[in-house]
């Protein structure tokens, strides 16, 4: 698992590795990623950048996450994309 510093995570963040969240580039503090409450994040998945991941969200294995992604989500893919809403 390689979690860059400046992240921020929220409560019961569930991580199944091996994954990366980190910051794009080198120098601004505010380039990580920003994630709620109740997020978990499979195996393999990427989640890069100033971004903000909502609060219950799942990230599927292997996806790449390099954009916004709202509340109650399931997101997958490459670039992920919201595969459901949950509600």
């Amino acid at each position: 698992i390689v979690f860059t510093e400046n992240v921020m995570a929220g409560d019961n963040l569930t991580l199944v590795g091996p994954l990366t969240v980190g910051r794009k580039g080198v120098g601004d503090e505010n380039r990580a990623p920003r994630i709620g409450n109740g997020v978990m994040i499979f195996a393999g998945a990427r989640v890069i950048g100033n971004i903000k991941i909502g609060n219950n969200v799942l990230i599927g294995a292997n996806a790449v996450v390099v954009k916004n992604v709202a509340s109650n989500c399931v997101v997958g893919g490459v670039p992920a994309k919201v595969i459901r809403r949950v509600k």
